[in-house]
């Protein structure tokens, strides 16, 4: 028996590795070989030593070695040892071969079963390395013993060396909550600190790492709360935690034992052995350690390379492939730990900025055939672009910060977007100057962000700057500024002042056939806003044409299944509805939702968009069960992806408030109405004509329920703002005029009906 640590009392779980391991090992005619191996911390060498003494207990006729395989040298000791132990002739003679010497001595089947356990045997290199002894060459692996009656165990971090060395593979993973709460409290001196945090206890499931925060705990007398407070301080604060060293009587004196610093020699290894995999995992330190595609390493040639690269920290289990085999996760300890030694290494800043420079060269523009891969890129960006490593106005960091913007807006994810499009236009405006090309497009681009959420008065305002500083800087007929036209017609249609968004919109359509093609998408998307437009002015026949026109150049030019053809679509919906083609416009809604379902994903603001028009032609033709679940369905979508007072999701409020009325679900219905009115009026205004709309809703309602005055004084509100907003000729107007004269009819006010 030689085994230098002692036994571990603590030691808990790991029954079925123990099992295993025992059922592989003691074959009788066989000298079986079985690596261990996992993330250091993990727990390898304590289930080594675990199955050390069960041996002792269950075979008392088998000899164990323990022999760490750290260095040459530590070998050379071991073997030493365990020679003087067994009495080997000429084991301390002075020129002997020791490790040859015991090598034969336990090869010889007289020698009886044993068990040789080789503990962080990590380096490949020292292992199959060729070095000259006496007449010939030698390798350190060719002096592991070989009997029917021996067998070996090794505990590795490298995958190379287990399959290099082993027979069999064993993989040991984390523990689990359990085990891990479990270890915890053998390990705290005093229950009392376990306080109530154990559900809490989130700071990995390696062994080692809950074994140091045990004596962390017990030195400082803290509780665990207090000490996984630590974890929500700066990373080097948690390091400095992580790096406290602690005694243990099951581990070695010589070695490190801080979670911090236990992979360091690996790091080492890996740098010296596999530069490439080193850069690899210095550049993943930088990103999210969740799902990191494989597309986001910088390929090399010959291809081999990267595959090998891949391989290395897989085999150091420093990462794990996700299924599917196209991205990786890299532990929470690992990350922390890489980031330290780049830190120590003084290169961790370069290492952020090479990252930022790589997303940027990966990153796709916002054409939603990119959605999968801007979303897989998505938190490896935020977590660079967080980072104070990398300085304001480092290259790429803009150009990363506006692509990201962008995505995130095509994404239907407006208040991300605009919180990073600020930045960009903030940089750009210190960098290039207030009228530069490029500070004018992210001008545009935030305004574009604002109007999406509501916020229509600060998007003109941005709008109508970046117009004026374009005719200024690129002239009247530049593409920019025919942009900022087109954007501006937008936002003022937004707010109901169709008049000069007509004006806007006329002079982008015509510049654009002037300067571009006709079937030019930026051409197509004025011949679409415009159709919008006639559509909101009641002038559908017209604005029947354009949509139509718009969506077959879309088609034609974009493809049916694109954004922008889809939105054709839906417009195209709407406007038939407002003709009462009622069957056409609900194929056409059909249509929209399944293709933005596909494309955008269900929880798109374009595709709930679809969901609510779909309830309205569902409502407009007496389906009022199927209306009331669609509107339903399109509320709480936008309720959770635009919030509560977003003008889109106050008109699903309105939309369902009528479905409500129409199945007799009075209450609801008026309280769903008042809630629409009252955010109308706060959010756009009370002459907004969307607020006007909600203001005739109620007043229907209200009349309905034969509340003649009250519906009165709603209906003058309404039909006086459309008046004034939308005009006498609007076709809304005309049915505020006859909603008026009904209730005036019924409370026997005669001439005053006569009159309207």
């Amino acid at each position: 028996w030689f085994v230098p640590l002692m036994r571990n009392q603590r030691f808990v779980g790991r029954s079925s590795q123990l099992s295993e391991l025992e059922a592989q090992l003691f074959v009788e005619g066989y000298c079986q070989k079985v690596a261990i191996i996992g993330l250091g911390g993990v727990g390898k060498t304590q289930i080594a030593l675990e199955l050390a003494y069960q041996t002792k207990s269950k075979r008392p006729n088998c000899s164990v070695f323990w022999v760490p395989g750290t260095s040459p040298e530590s070998i050379q000791q071991a073997y030493l040892e365990i020679g003087r132990q067994l009495l080997v002739p000429g084991i301390d003679d002075k020129e002997a071969d020791v490790k040859n010497l015991l090598k034969s001595y336990l090869g010889n089947e007289n020698s009886g079963q044993w068990l040789l356990i080789l503990d962080n045997a990590d380096d490949l290199d020292m292992w199959i390395k060729t070095t000259e002894i006496g007449a010939k060459p030698t390798r350190l692996i060719d002096y592991l013993p070989k009997s029917n009656k021996g067998s070996i165990i090794l505990t590795t971090r490298s995958r190379k060396v287990a399959v290099e060395v082993a027979n069999n593979v064993i993989e040991v993973p984390q523990i689990d909550e359990e085990i891990g709460f479990q270890i915890l409290g053998k390990s705290l001196r005093n229950q009392a600190l376990l306080d109530d945090s154990q559900s809490r206890y989130s700071v990995t499931y390696l062994p080692l790492a809950i074994v140091q925060a045990a004596a962390y705990i017990n030195k400082n007398d803290i509780t665990l709360s207090e000490y996984l407070s630590r974890w929500d301080d700066t990373e080097e604060n948690i390091i400095e935690v992580l790096g406290e060293n602690f005694e243990g009587e099951r581990r070695y004196h010589d070695l490190k034992n801080p979670i911090a610093t236990t992979w360091l020699i690996s790091f080492d290894q890996i740098r010296d052995c596999d530069p490439l995999a080193a850069e690899y995992l210095s550049l993943m330190s930088c990103v999210e350690l969740k799902i990191i595609p494989q597309s986001l390493l910088p390929p090399v040639r010959p291809k081999k390379r990267m595959i090998d690269a891949i391989g290395t920290l897989t085999a150091y289990s420093f990462i794990s492939r996700r299924l599917g085999g196209q991205s990786f996760d890299i532990h929470r300890l690992v990350h922390l730990a890489t980031r330290n030694w780049l830190r120590e290494q003084e290169s961790l800043v370069e290492w952020s900025q090479k990252t930022v420079e790589r997303l940027t060269e990966v990153f796709p523009d916002d054409d939603h055939k990119n959605r999968n891969l801007w979303r897989a890129y998505f938190p490896h960006a935020a977590c660079v672009l967080a980072s104070t490593l990398v300085p304001r106005d480092a290259k790429g960091r803009a150009v990363l910060l506006e692509r990201s913007g962008l995505c995130l807006l095509s994404d239907g994810r407006y208040t991300e977007a605009e919180e990073q499009l600020v930045q960009v236009m903030e940089i750009r405006k210190d960098a290039l100057g207030k009228e530069h090309p490029d500070t004018l497009t992210s001008l545009s681009n935030l305004a574009w962000a604002l109007r999406n959420q509501g916020k229509q008065k600060e998007a003109e305002a941005m709008d109508r700057r970046a117009l004026e500083r374009r005719e200024r800087v690129l002239g009247n007929e530049h593409p920019g500024t025919l942009t900022s036209l087109s954007n501006l017609a937008l936002v003022l249609r937004n707010q109901g002042k169709y008049e000069e968004a007509g004006v806007m919109s006329r002079r982008a359509l015509e510049g654009r056939k002037k300067m571009l093609e006709k079937e030019h998408p930026d051409t197509l998307g004025s011949v679409r806003n415009l159709a919008c437009l006639l559509n909101d002015q009641g002038k559908y026949q017209e604005a029947e044409a354009m949509s139509r026109r718009a969506l077959e150049g879309r088609e034609k030019v974009l493809g049916n299944n694109h954004s922008d053809t889809l939105r054709s679509i839906n417009d195209l919906a709407l406007i038939l509805r407002n003709q009462g083609k009622y069957e056409e416009a609900e194929a056409m809604s059909r249509r929209a939702l399944k293709g933005r379902e596909k494309v955008l994903g269900n929880e798109h603001p374009d595709t709930l968009e679809s969901v609510r028009n779909l309830a309205w032609m569902l409502d407009d033709q007496g389906k009022y069960q199927e209306a009331e679940t669609m509107s339903r369905q399109a509320l709480e979508g936008r309720e959770k992806v635009l919030g509560n007072n977003h003008p889109e999701t106050l008109r699903s409020v309105s939309n369902l408030a009528v479905v409500l009325e129409d199945n007799g679900k009075y209450e609801e219905a008026e309280a769903m109405n008042q809630r629409a009115l009252e955010g109308k009026e706060k959010v756009l205004g009370k002459e907004h004509p969307d607020t006007l709309i909600s203001v005739s809703n109620l007043a229907v309602f209200l009349y309905n329920r034969k509340k003649y005055e009250e519906a009165e004084a709603m209906h003058r509100r309404t039909l006086e703002g459309r008046e004034e907003v939308l005009g006498k000729e609007h076709p809304y107007t005309p049915g505020s005029v006859n909603n008026l004269a009904l209730v005036l009819e019924n409370q026997g006010k005669y001439e005053e009906t006569e009159a309207l």
